[in-house]
């Protein structure tokens, strides 16, 4: 049954391929409603030379091909397995379930002790170890009574169902928490670096202070640390100037890619360089300002209010949390403007998590029983989305 699509007052802003400025946000109804490298720091000059390989089509294609799984609670984070089963995390119970990724048949592997949801806090990102054939291990991103942080749990599938999670082993903690804008994505790059968006809790100053976890991308080896090559000396810190960064991806060429939250005029796609400056708070969408690097997409927060991102296919693709849709961004090939498509328009409510699942297919998890959303039967929902 088709939702009502949010209404959208604006077409989403030109995609430009530049450097400069950043923001942040919140999915609050009426608040924007998220082998080792060592990168080298870049200026704030622009990007818009030609990619290599071949730019994807001018007008894409997204469609639902098949719902895997149904009745999740609040799901956020999706780690898929080497066998092409799925991890899901419920941010409000606490809970990590495997989802067969052919039946969709659901196992629980159990709560992650520690974890106090409230409000955009609770049980958020997921991601596998880089050596997750050997270690087995899951890591989490998760909000205590004190703070944010990021711990790793063996899994073992062989325990009983819900028995299957062994205790957390904190690798990084002290990130600020508050009760919106607690970030929550985390995501190991080609690097084999341990990445994580945060928010700025509210408190938009942190977002500026470079001694400050809040607002920030952060960069750690997979045991906590500060990871080698990083711009600022001893610092975790990888960009700063961000509001509430809940999507990170890479495409072929390794670039890394950010969705955020704006508070009430733009939400925020990213080409994130080490070192550089956001903008939020003092730059809100795109500023041309000097010290500043720019979005490398925009849009009105009625239309996206993002959460996460994937790539495949030579674009981005955005999950829409207020704005209700998949947005598509080509970036491969691009030089210059292109126009980002959306798809799904109030089909499926909210949209939280997009995550790729080889070739031209998409895993999509919806968001409405997150207190924010209007859950109908069935919700929430893995969707597998095929697109091109």
């Amino acid at each position: 049954m088709q939702r009502p699509a949010v209404t959208a007052a604006l077409a989403a802003a030109a995609l430009v391929l530049t450097a400069g400025c950043s923001s942040g946000g919140s999915d609050a109804p009426g608040d924007g409603k998220s082998a080792e490298s060592s990168p080298a720091k870049s200026g704030g000059t622009s990007t818009g030379t030609p990619r290599a390989g071949e730019a994807p089509p001018k007008k894409g294609s997204a469609s639902v091909t098949k719902t895997l799984a149904e009745d999740l609670k609040s799901p956020w984070g999706l780690a898929p397995l080497p066998d092409g089963d799925l991890l899901v995390s419920s941010r409000d119970e606490g809970t990590i379930t495997r989802v067969d990724g052919k039946t969709g048949k659901k196992t629980a592997l159990g709560s992650v002790p520690g974890v106090s949801p409230a409000g955009e806090g609770g049980l958020m990102g997921l991601a596998l170890s880089p050596a997750y054939a050997s270690d087995h291990m899951v890591y989490a991103y998760f909000t205590t009574e004190s703070d944010n942080r990021i711990a790793r749990m063996l899994y073992d599938e062989k325990k009983p169902s819900g028995q299957q999670l062994g205790a957390p082993d904190t690798v990084f903690k002290g990130i600020p928490k508050g009760t919106v804008h607690n970030g929550g994505r985390i995501a190991f790059g080609p690097d084999k670096m341990l990445y994580a968006g945060t928010g700025e809790t509210g408190d938009t100053g942190l977002a500026q202070d470079k001694k400050s976890l809040g607002g920030k991308i952060l960069r750690l080896t997979a045991d906590g640390d500060p990871a080698p090559g990083n711009p600022f000396d001893d610092s975790p810190v990888y960009s700063y100037g961000h509001r509430n960064v809940q999507g990170l991806a890479w495409d072929e060429e390794k670039r890394l890619f950010a969705a955020e939250f704006g508070q009430d005029t733009w939400d925020e796609l990213n080409e994130i360089k080490a070192g550089d400056n956001y903008g939020w708070p003092e730059v809100e969408g795109k500023g041309d300002e000097e010290g500043f690097r720019d979005p490398v997409a925009q849009w009105k927060t009625s239309e996206a209010s993002p959460s996460g991102i994937a790539y495949a296919e030579g674009s981005v693709w955005m999950a829409g949390l207020r704005g209700e849709r998949l947005w598509r961004i080509p970036v491969r090939g691009v030089d210059g403007s292109v126009e980002p498509q959306s798809f799904l328009k109030g089909e499926h409510g909210r949209l939280r998590t997009v995550v790729a699942a080889g070739g031209d297919k998409l895993w999509l998890v919806t968001n409405e029983t997150d207190s924010r959303g209007t859950p109908e039967k069935g919700d929430d929902k893995i969707l597998e989305v095929t697109v091109k």
